[in-house]
């Protein structure tokens, strides 16, 4: 597998571009049954998925950025955890996304009410943050998916 190439770091978040240059095609199960017994994916002799296919839509808007902290940990998503962020995506209420404010990247929910945006960390120990006029802000992407190491 081809390195990624790592575009840009902060505390929180590492930014890295993805390679298309080669496919991963993995043998696919469409749900495991339980128990499994052995000799099951036998069955499944040349079903496979391209994984890089099935996770990325948008090629052109894709980004991935690697987790360095534990704010997101309640929706499962902890340091050392890649994501997948789609740049094309529009911002909506309770999605992830990555965010821009003042100077730092973070990922977080996003919440709206009325005309008020928050940032609600997935950890107990944050605080959320609101979002307003005072604070330079963008949202970059939403986040598609997290890939982790078990």
């Amino acid at each position: 597998m081809t390195k990624l190439r790592r575009l840009y770091s902060n505390p929180t978040l590492e930014f890295y571009t993805p390679d298309y240059s080669t496919t991963l095609e993995l043998p696919f199960i469409d749900g495991i049954p339980g128990p499994v017994f052995p000799g099951l994916a036998d069955n499944f002799v040349g079903v496979k998925i391209d994984i890089v296919n099935e996770l990325i839509k948008n090629k052109e808007a894709t980004i991935y950025a690697k987790v360095k902290d534990n704010s997101m940990k309640n929706m499962g998503v902890y340091n050392g955890d890649l994501l997948i962020i789609d740049r094309s995506l529009e911002p909506e209420n309770d999605k992830t996304a990555l965010c821009y404010i003042d100077g730092k990247f973070t990922a977080k929910r996003v919440k709206i009410e009325q005309n008020v945006i928050w940032l609600i960390t997935e950890n107990d120990d944050f605080e959320p943050i609101k979002v307003t006029q005072d604070n330079e802000f963008i949202i970059w992407g939403i986040l598609i998916a997290s890939i982790k190491k078990i």
